[in-house]
């Protein structure tokens, strides 16, 4: 790599707020806020939207869509076509 033209490549702590999880890494990216880990060092936190914590296909609390449902509720709004 050549020096001086890459970000720089720290340990940063990635936080999912609707679930709980945080875990430390490293990674280029910035963030002003920062945390108090585990080892008593300071990083800077992410917080992210969605992680493995909250996303519904790793908890398993995924929602069940009703296809048959919305087939008939498209035909009923805008009619069958016959043949």
């Amino acid at each position: 790599m050549k020096p001086g033209i890459h970000p720089d490549y720290r340990p940063v702590v990635f936080r999912d707020k609707t679930g709980g999880l945080a875990f430390l890494t490293r990674s280029t990216a910035t963030s002003t806020q920062t945390v108090e880990w585990e080892d008593g060092n300071t990083y800077p936190v992410i917080d992210v939207e969605v992680s493995s914590a909250s996303h519904p296909f790793y908890t398993g609390k995924t929602r069940v869509l009703d296809a048959q449902g919305r087939v008939e509720r498209f035909r009923r709004r805008y009619g069958t076509t016959q043949r």
